[in-house]
Parts: structure tokens; sequence; C-alpha cells
């Protein structure tokens, strides 16, 4: 069933959030320093495009928070709105209440992505 929620996920929204991933990474590594940001963004781009079968886990630390901070005034509120947005618009239909809830997930991810793994479920 995951394959195809990712399916359907990816042609009702998720290739749009996932552009929007591939493009803020491509931005911050654009700067040698934000090139850590950007890899995390290519690994959240992944999940954006696939997200069922794949669990966030937190994996925590001090610095983590600093850049959390640094990304959420740069990058994370623009994908997070995006996010929301489409959550919103899934939720019209029954069907789309899943995909939603995967839309919210991105969302409140894009806040703080940093000191987040992805891992998959099965």
């Amino acid at each position: 069933m995951s394959c195809l929620g990712n399916i359907i996920w990816f042609i009702f929204g998720g290739f749009i959030g996932g552009l929007a991933w591939l493009a803020a990474g491509l931005l911050w590594c654009l700067t040698i320093i934000g090139i850590p940001i950007g890899l995390q963004c290519f690994k959240l781009a992944s999940l954006s495009f696939w997200p069922f079968g794949k669990e966030v886990i937190d994996t925590g630390g001090g610095f983590n928070f600093i850049i959390n901070i640094i990304w959420l005034i740069f990058s994370g509120l623009p994908i997070a709105l995006g996010h929301l947005v489409s959550g919103l618009i899934l939720m019209i239909t029954i069907i789309g209440i899943p995909f939603a809830k995967q839309s919210f997930k991105l969302a409140g991810l894009a806040l703080m992505p940093f000191g987040k793994q992805v891992v998959n479920k099965y």
C-alpha cells in the first residue's frame, strides 16, 4: 500500500513539495558554509517525494537548534506554508486525509528539520 500511496502522493503534491526542498538545498549549497544544510534539504526532498513507508526520528543536539533557527528565518517558513496549504487542500475529501496527514508532517518538519533522521519503517 505504501507504494500506491507514494505514487498518488507524488502526483497530487509530492512533486511540487520535493522541488521546493531541492531548490532550497541548491540555494544553500551555493555557499560553502551552507553545504551541510543543503545536504539535509536533499534528504528531506526524498522524503517529500516518497513519504509513505518512512519515519522521521529525532536525534537531538544543541548545535542543531542554532541551525534550525537560521533555517527557519531564511527557508523554513515558505516551505512549511506550502506544505500547510497543500495539506488543507488535500483534506477536502475523505480519500485525501492520509495525504494531508503526510503534508502536515512535512510542514512541521520544515520548521525544524535539523537533528532529524529519515528511516524506513519496514
